[in-house]
């Protein structure tokens, strides 16, 4: 639990916990911030790391001169593209079963794939680039694009595609709001607001196809 409360307070609070990293590390914050993006997209295990705020937060403290937004943009979409990489090569090589692992299946909770897959089947390839905005999900969607054995080259266009508008949206969204004083007073706030809106595509899709599936049930049943 103790470990839960701490990753609450850091997305809750990431603003100044950056503050304090940017003090105590300088120019080593970008290779800090570009481990979290590349681990939170290439390993399966770790999606609940705090993606969407942190990139909001980073852009944010680039109008004060303590971050570069232009090596914030290329370091961290080059995280992303690479990280989605390996997550795709994992599931390629592990396959979808590997929620019966006997290690790795303590992490990876099958409903969690099961979500990833059936997003995927409903959006093809343009999933892989939606999914950027939406927490967990966007863990997990290159993973099932590897398993499902989708050909390299198309994942790779909306891999990239995916990256550059995840990171440059979010990072121009902290640079051009994040310091307003309405914004920087209400911070906690904020960071909810996006993480709400960024699970949005999912609830939708969720929504979607609750009443797809209603709907061919009403017409399976009535051929009866």
């Amino acid at each position: 639990m103790s470990f839960i409360s701490q990753l609450i307070d850091f997305i809750l609070h990431i603003d100044e916990h950056l503050v304090n990293i940017v003090k105590d590390y300088g120019t080593l914050t970008y290779a800090i911030l570009f481990t979290i993006v590349f681990v939170e997209t290439g390993l399966v295990i770790m999606p609940f790391l705090p993606g969407d705020s942190m990139l909001f937060a980073a852009g944010a403290l680039a109008p004060q001169g303590a971050l570069n937004i232009w090596i914030l943009f290329f370091s961290l979409t080059v995280a992303a593209i690479i990280g989605d990489t390996v997550n795709y090569h994992i599931g390629k090589f592990l396959g979808l079963g590997v929620y019966n692992h006997p290690k790795l299946g303590k992490f990876i909770k099958k409903e969690h794939l099961d979500k990833a897959e059936a997003f995927f089947n409903t959006h093809g390839g343009k999933t892989i680039a939606i999914a950027r905005f939406m927490p967990f999900i966007r863990t997990f969607i290159p993973f099932v694009a590897g398993a499902s054995k989708m050909r390299y080259g198309y994942f790779i266009t909306y891999n990239v595609i995916g990256a550059i508008l995840w990171v440059g949206i979010c990072l121009s969204a902290g640079y051009f709001f994040g310091n307003i004083k309405i914004v920087k007073d209400n911070f906690e706030i904020v960071l909810i607001i996006i993480i709400l809106v960024s699970v949005l595509p999912a609830v939708f899709s969720f929504v979607q196809s609750y009443f797809v599936r209603r709907k061919m049930k009403r017409n399976t049943n009535r051929k009866h």
